[in-house]
């Protein structure tokens, strides 16, 4: 198992660059607001993404990775690109709340930028009482960052992410106690805890 890691999510963004020679000069907001499909009020995710917009270059990446594996991700500049993330208003709040409630997790992406958002905290608090299902997704600055974390004062609350393929060969999200106890993403949103594995 391991952690994600900024290396990592650099390539894949850089990549998606490469790939189509279009997005050499686009910023990675527009490559994801000109990525965006009609979107439904009454839609629901498995996870709601916290981050830091000034990590939207990571984001995008992440978004498109954890979309890869068969989470469908709400990322609120991508999907309600009409919101001012630069003004805290109750407009903006209350449609942040909307998505939150139908949204099965969130998982904070805790970077240095997270710890300077104003969303941030308060999104993790208004997730936490509303459903209990708030994971930490650290992103690691280097290349190889094994699958051990532990979160700075109220971060260290909570349980973290991993990735790994399970039995059937696919890569998927792993929720932690600790190294030595997890639990699958899908099984936790149903209500399983981390079991200790030897």
């Amino acid at each position: 198992m391991s952690l994600f890691s900024f290396p990592e999510l650099k390539r894949k963004a850089d990549a998606l660059r490469i790939h189509d020679r279009s997005l050499f000069n686009k910023t990675a907001s527009q490559v994801l607001l000109e990525a965006v499909e009609s979107f439904s009020e009454s839609d629901s995710y498995d996870i709601f993404l916290s981050h830091s917009f000034k990590d939207a270059h990571f984001v995008m990446a992440l978004k498109m990775k954890l979309e890869g594996m068969g989470y469908s991700t709400y990322v609120d500049w991508l999907n309600d690109k009409q919101l001012d993330r630069s003004k805290v208003s109750k407009e903006t709040a209350n449609l942040l709340r909307k998505r939150m409630q139908t949204s099965k997790s969130l998982l904070l992406v805790s970077t240095e930028n997270a710890h300077l958002s104003k969303w941030v905290p308060w999104e993790l608090g208004y997730f936490d009482g509303l459903k209990d299902k708030v994971a930490i997704l650290p992103i690691i600055e280097r290349e190889f960052p094994g699958d051990s974390y532990n979160g700075q004062e109220y971060l260290g609350l909570y349980p973290y992410i991993t990735k790994a393929e399970n039995r059937a060969g696919k890569e998927k999200l792993w929720v932690h106690d600790n190294a030595s106890w997890y639990v699958l993403f899908e099984h936790w949103l149903q209500g399983s805890v981390p079991i200790k594995h030897d």
